[in-house]
């Protein structure tokens, strides 16, 4: 079973959180974590982009979201709403969306902000509202991760959530990671349990 994590990341805090919430997915026997990132976007001349990223993962693809089983998305912040690469790959899956391809499935969400309170929580909305259009399951955080409770940082029962500071300066701190984890596994688990029962499209 794989799980899609999927995420812009420009600083590289997003990325590491996608590393963190793999880590958590395949805590679970069955589910495998398929790390993928898009191409940044411009609104100037048209750029040379590689067809592989020099680092990290690979770019996604389409056939990416009928491949897997759930899906979670990452995104920093720009002004309380998603990044324009995540929502330029999400915008071009019309076919999906049409073919009912992720139905279904569950989906989570997770963001960075350079802020604490710089729109993390509208963020992760921003990113939910394309998932329920594709007809998914949205799985967030419950308050029974102690770690959501204890957070100075991040930490969002809409999904995983990181507080960079200004200059990027701070690292994800341990209730953080351990939501990232949380995360992941309860994607995962939902999965393997839909699966397990052949639920079909709900």
């Amino acid at each position: 079973m794989d799980i899609l994590v999927l995420y812009y990341s420009l600083h590289g805090h997003t990325a590491e959180m996608a590393r963190h919430i793999a880590r958590g997915v395949e805590e679970m026997d069955g589910a495998i974590a398929r790390v993928r990132t898009v191409p940044p976007v411009n609104a100037g001349p048209e750029q040379n982009i590689p067809p592989v990223p020099e680092t990290g993962p690979p770019y996604a693809r389409n056939e990416d979201l009928h491949e897997c089983g759930g899906l979670i998305l990452g995104s920093p912040t720009r002004f309380g709403n998603m990044s324009a690469a995540l929502k330029y790959f999400i915008d071009g899956t019309a076919a999906e969306w049409y073919s009912g391809v992720l139905e279904g499935k569950p989906a989570a969400v997770f963001t960075s902000t350079a802020s604490l309170h710089g729109g993390q929580e509208t963020t992760l909305l921003s990113m939910m509202m394309p998932l329920l259009h594709h007809g998914m399951f949205l799985v967030g955080l419950p308050y029974s991760e102690a770690a959501l409770i204890r957070t100075r940082g991040g930490g969002s029962p809409y999904g995983a959530s990181h507080f960079a500071g200004w200059e990027g300066e701070r690292e994800l701190d341990a209730n953080e990671i351990k939501l990232c984890h949380a995360l992941g596994k309860r994607v995962a688990r939902l999965a393997l349990h839909l699966s397990s029962e052949d639920v079909g499209k709900c």
